[in-house]
């Protein structure tokens, strides 16, 4: 692992994984930079990229950035630990080498979380399909309870902030969903999320059209009933076919 220059701690911990990312992650690095509230550290973890992806990131300079290189490329969730690992900021947030925040997202999600009513936020975004060009919005409930997350998952990983010192630091496990499992885990501690209702950071989709990854998905989603939170048969049924349909229903 190479490290960058450390220069006290930050508020604020961003993290985000970046493999063979040279195409996006340019966008990705300067929509955070560009934020309205500036005390911020941004842990840049290089799953072994073997394009320009460490050229484009050493490129851009910023004493804000903290470079990581993940030397055995082990995969999103081992890259996002090895930032959650390193960072040190009371708020840790995420965001993927090929998305983007807007200017005031950082911003509008501090004031909520320093009034010390919740613990964690997230937002409305939109979702970008690059293969079609359009453009549509997720949209979730203001107040999300743990019940919400078992149904669903309502929180955006590029949208979610937590504050670590209420809910310690939440790593990920290699499960696929991993993002939802670890805000499972986040939600059932904090007991309740705030979710800012307008779009605060933008996710794209790059391939709209792989069918058996919605299986795959399902399956997971099943795995981490069964295996990870130990439900029972009936239960599981019942949430699976709540998520079921509302996946479906996000899809439409």
């Amino acid at each position: 692992i190479m490290m960058g220059l450390f220069m006290g701690n930050e508020t604020v911990s961003i993290i985000m994984p970046a493999y063979n990312a040279e195409e996006t992650i340019k966008d990705s690095i300067l929509s955070i930079l560009k934020q309205t509230y500036e005390d911020f550290k941004l842990y840049i973890i290089n799953d072994n990229s073997s394009d320009s992806t460490e050229h484009i990131i050493k490129s851009i300079i910023d004493e804000r950035i903290v470079y990581l290189l993940n030397r055995n490329g082990k995969g999103v969730s081992s890259a996002r630990n090895v930032g959650i690992a390193a960072c040190n900021g009371r708020y840790i947030a995420f965001c993927d080498s090929d998305d983007v925040w807007f200017e005031t997202k950082l911003e509008e999600q501090l004031k909520i979380l320093s009034a010390g009513n919740y613990k964690v936020v997230c937002s409305n975004y939109e979702v970008f399909y690059a293969d079609t060009n359009v453009i549509k919005e997720r949209r979730f409930k203001e107040v999300i309870t743990y019940n919400n997350m078992l149904q669903s998952n309502h929180i955006g990983n590029l949208t979610g902030i937590y504050d670590s010192t209420q809910i310690g630091k939440v790593y990920q496990q290699e499960i696929g969903h991993e993002d939802y499992l670890m805000w499972l885990t986040i939600v059932k501690k904090a007991k309740l999320v705030y979710c800012i209702q307008k779009n605060l950071a933008r996710y794209y989709i790059h391939n709209t059209g792989l069918s058996s990854n919605k299986f795959t998905a399902a399956m997971w989603q099943w795995k981490i009933y069964r295996r990870v939170l130990s439900f029972s048969l009936f239960k599981s049924l019942v949430l699976f076919f709540i998520y079921s349909v509302r996946a479906l229903a996000k899809r439409l």
